[in-house]
C-alpha cells in the first residue's frame, strides 16, 4: 500500500535568506532523496522517482500551493541512480507560489546562502491534493485561462511557479503517484505509472518565452 499523505509528518529544514531588501524562507527535506532523477527532456522534463521521493514530491506540492511566502526546494541532484535512469543534465526542483514574485535568476544566490537551517515538521490535511472536475480541466484549454504553471530552468534547477489553483489542478495526479502507484506496481511490476504535469500555457496558445511543456514524473521502482 502507498502511504496516505493527509496528516502525515514531513521532516524538513527551514532557512531564511536575506538578499538586499528581500527575505526568503526556503523549506527543503531534512534528508535529501536517495533515489531520484530529474533532467531536461525534448518536450520538457523527465522525473524518475520511487515511493519515498513520490511522497516527498506530494508534500512539497501541497505546501507550495498553500504557502505563498515559501520557496520549496527538493535537492534531487544529490540522489544516486542506476545509469539506465540517468539521462541529460540533472536538475533540482523548486516550487513556489506566484505571489512571492521571485525571479528564478535569483535562485543561485539564495541557494548559496541556505546554511544548515532549523528543523521543522510539515503536516498537511487530506484536502491539500484535490481532484479537479472535468469542467475545471476544460477551462484550462481556453485562451483567457491564466492559472497555468510557469517554468524556468536556472542554476541547474527546474523552477515551477504558480497560483494555488495552478498547483491544485495537477495535485491529484501527484497524490495518485504517491498513494496508489506503489500498490499498483506491486500487483503489476511491469506497468507504467506516472503523472503528466502541464507546464506553461497549452500548446494551442503557447508563447515563445514559456512554451507549452510537460513534467513527466514516472514511478520507477
Amino acid at each position: 500500500m502507498g502511504r496516505r499523505l493527509g496528516g502525515s509528518s514531513w521532516p524538513v529544514v527551514v532557512s531564511t535568506v536575506r538578499l538586499g531588501p528581500h527575505r526568503y524562507r526556503v523549506v527543503r527535506p531534512a534528508q535529501a532523496p536517495a533515489f531520484a532523477s530529474l533532467y531536461e527532456g525534448r518536450l520538457g522534463a523527465q522525473f524518475c522517482l520511487d515511493q519515498e521521493t513520490a511522497v516527498m514530491l506530494a508534500q512539497a506540492w501541497g505546501l507550495a500551493a498553500r504557502s505563498p511566502h515559501t520557496i520549496v526546494h527538493l535537492p534531487l541532484r544529490r540522489a544516486k541512480l542506476p545509469t539506465h535512469h540517468a539521462w541529460g543534465r540533472p536538475l533540482d526542483l523548486v516550487l513556489l507560489h506566484h505571489r512571492l514574485a521571485f525571479p528564478p535568476s535569483r535562485w543561485k544566490q539564495v541557494r548559496s546562502r541556505l546554511g544548515a537551517g532549523r528543523p521543522h515538521r510539515v503536516v498537511l490535511p487530506g484536502d491539500a491534493w484535490p481532484a479537479p472536475s472535468t469542467a475545471e480541466h476544460e477551462r484550462t484549454r481556453h485562451r483567457e485561462f491564466r492559472d497555468h504553471l510557469r517554468w524556468d530552468v536556472a542554476a541547474d534547477t527546474l523552477v515551477l511557479t504558480g497560483s494555488r489553483r495552478a498547483f491544485e489542478l495537477e495535485a491529484d495526479q501527484i497524490r495518485i503517484l504517491a498513494e496508489e502507484c506503489p500498490a499498483h506496481r506491486a500487483r503489476v511490476p511491469e506497468s507504467h505509472c506516472c503523472a503528466e504535469i502541464g507546464m506553461g500555457r497549452t500548446w494551442r496558445h503557447s508563447d515563445r518565452r514559456r512554451p507549452s511543456a510537460q513534467l513527466h514524473a514516472e514511478y520507477s521502482r
